[in-house]
């Protein structure tokens, strides 16, 4: 008896119905353990690295200026391809 249910389970596992469910089931449960593990919690941040939202105020409060960036060389050629729309919200310094 353990013969036929160890042949029938030999042959049942070489259908690719039953591969794709076994990788669809431990791609699943890696997901969940990458996904809801100890490691994926929101960590607390000291007031001194929370203050700040972006790099440019952080820059500014060490002392530091921000500029813009130089403007593109006349001698570099355009960019291949359709041209992209205007920024919607355009930052002016």
């Amino acid at each position: 008896m353990a013969t036929r249910f160890t042949n029938s389970l030999a042959i049942a596992l070489r259908h690719p119905g039953v591969i794709a469910l076994i990788v669809a089931g431990l791609t699943i449960a890696a997901m969940l353990l990458v996904d809801h593990g100890p490691w994926s919690r929101a960590k607390s941040q000291p007031a001194h690295v929370a203050m700040y939202h972006t790099t440019g105020e952080a820059a500014r409060a060490a002392g530091a200026i921000v500029l813009p960036t130089e403007p593109r060389s006349p001698v570099e050629p355009a960019r291949p391809g359709p041209k992209t729309s205007p920024a919607v919200n355009p930052v002016t310094p």
